[in-house]
Formats: structure tokens, sequence, C-alpha cells
């Protein structure tokens, strides 16, 4: 036993290692829907369904069934690169004032907007 025998041997070196947390990956994992970020699948399922709806012809309904599935094996793609591209493309717009991509005397851009506060 250790130097402390009323501690038994599990125990102290239980206590010398750091505590494990686990962590759920279903917490932290973004949502998509078939592969792609949701929200933009759902747009591009509302688009689709307001282009053949609004035709209401064979051909309109071949064409947006074609387009919707084009358009989530694009976003598919890109949620299998980066699941939260759309919200850092949407921050990098919302900050392109702030950040010029320019470097040296050429680097100094707009002044950014009082709005953030």
């Amino acid at each position: 036993m250790g130097a402390n025998s009323s501690i038994p041997l599990f125990l102290e070196t239980a206590m010398n290692e750091p505590e494990q947390t686990i962590m759920r990956t279903s917490l932290s994992r973004p949502q998509q829907l078939l592969g792609g970020d949701r929200e933009m699948v759902i747009m591009a399922g509302l688009g689709a369904a307001m282009m053949a709806v609004s035709v209401m012809t064979f051909v309109s309904f071949v064409l947006a069934i074609v387009g919707f599935w084009t358009i989530v094996i694009v976003l598919a793609r890109i949620g299998k690169a980066d699941p939260m591209m759309r919200k850092v493309y949407s921050r990098h717009l919302q900050y392109k004032d702030f950040y010029p991509a320019k470097s040296g005397v050429t680097g100094f851009g707009k002044t950014p907007k009082r709005g953030w506060r």
C-alpha cells in the first residue's frame, strides 16, 4: 500500500489523475438534412416546389426535381467539407468592410460602421 494505509491503492491513483468528462457528439454536431445545411436544403426544396407548382406542367416538375437534387448534391459536398460553411460565409460578409483583403499601405479600407453596439 501507499504511505497512508487508510486510503486504498486504487483511490490513491484515481485522485492523482484529472477528471474526465464525457462529451456527447449529438449535442455538438451541426444539424444537417440530406447531408447539407438544413436551412439551405429546405429553401432549395421550397424553391423547387414553387417552380413546379407555378407552371404546372410535366416539364416543370421534372426540372424542379432535377434542379432540387442537383442543389442537394452540391450542398452535401459543401456540408462534408465544412458543416458550418453558411455561418462562416455570412460572418465573412458581415465583417468584409472591417477586414479588407489587402496588405501594406493599401490595407486601410473603410471605417467600420458603428452598428455593432
